[in-house]
């Protein structure tokens, strides 16, 4: 019988995983390539403009909110394309839902950045 990993051991593991996960996203989706630099930009922004605690509490909340939606619109895709390969209308319907998610956050990470930013060119 093979001995069990501990729970701190099978949480590095995990960790590891998605590190994994995250690095695969980045190399080879373009979606989230293309969050991923408007999340820099949006942060040297930051920077620029000194925002407040609280304009970064909102503006990493809503870059996380983004770019994990994209991760997970992008594994819905994969499965998808798994289970059905060839279109199908269901599978498109399933595939439009889950990049509808990514937009709305993506529409209201917008209005957040404007609202955060206008006022900085007053």
């Amino acid at each position: 019988m093979q001995k069990k990993d501990s729970f701190l051991i099978n949480r590095l593991k995990s960790v590891g995983f998605a590190y994994k996960g995250m690095l695969l996203l980045i190399k080879t989706e373009a979606s989230i390539q293309v969050q991923l630099f408007i999340a820099i930009a949006v942060t040297i922004a930051g920077f620029y403009f000194e925002i407040s605690t609280n304009e970064w509490l909102v503006q990493l909340t809503m870059i996380g909110l983004v770019m994990s939606l994209e991760a997970m619109n992008t594994a819905v895709e994969h499965i998808a394309n798994f289970i059905h390969p060839e279109y199908h209308i269901k599978i498109g319907l399933i595939k439009d839902v889950a990049a509808g998610a990514v937009f709305i956050a993506s529409v209201i990470a917008v209005i957040v950045a404007g609202i955060i930013y206008i006022p900085k060119f007053s």
